[in-house]
């Protein structure tokens, strides 16, 4: 558990990286030769939340891409170290990996694409099934950013997504 979220932690941190690179509307200055500098990102667009679980809205561009209906559009949103990952649960398993980017950045050698959990679903009417889960790396709330799937035909597809709406979640004490 505790190499699965470093390895989550490390790709936020590139995700994030690659985000704030490629969202720049200017060309990067090179750095400072050995000084290391606190200013050479651009400051985050708000404040960062504070460490803790929240509940936050999951949206997808897709109809067939969503979080199951028994969440109502939900994940659980985590904030350690001002990262932030947000676990969803998809509406079954025909999804089978996820990317933090575009559909051309994960057929990459060396992407690193998310894997499922598998997530026991209790319905209203007391029907269980399984679905698959993912840990997606948030870059920043209430903004889109790209999101690629693959399912089970092996087509990778792009899609923009949002989280928004985080509110906190009591969590017992361990």
């Amino acid at each position: 558990m505790k190499k699965r979220f470093l390895a989550i932690l490390a790709l936020l941190a590139l995700c994030c990286a690659l985000f704030t690179a490629c969202g720049s509307q200017t060309p990067a200055k090179p750095a400072d030769s050995g000084k290391p500098s606190q200013s050479s990102q651009p400051a985050p667009s708000e404040p960062a939340l504070p460490d803790g679980v929240y509940s936050a809205e999951f949206k997808t561009d897709s109809t067939m891409f969503h979080v199951n209906e028994v969440y109502d559009g939900k994940g659980t949103l985590t904030v350690k170290d001002g990262q932030m990952t947000i676990h969803i649960t998809l509406s079954g398993t025909k999804i089978v990996n996820l990317f933090p980017g575009s559909a051309e950045d994960a057929q990459k050698e060396g992407a690193v694409l998310l894997q499922p959990t598998v997530d026991s679903v209790t319905y209203p009417d007391g029907l269980t099934e399984d679905a698959y889960g993912f840990d997606v790396p948030v870059p920043a709330l209430d903004q889109e950013f790209p999101c690629a799937l693959i399912g089970t035909k092996g087509v990778w597809y792009d899609h923009q997504v949002s989280v928004s709406n985080p509110q906190p979640v009591e969590t017992p004490a361990d």
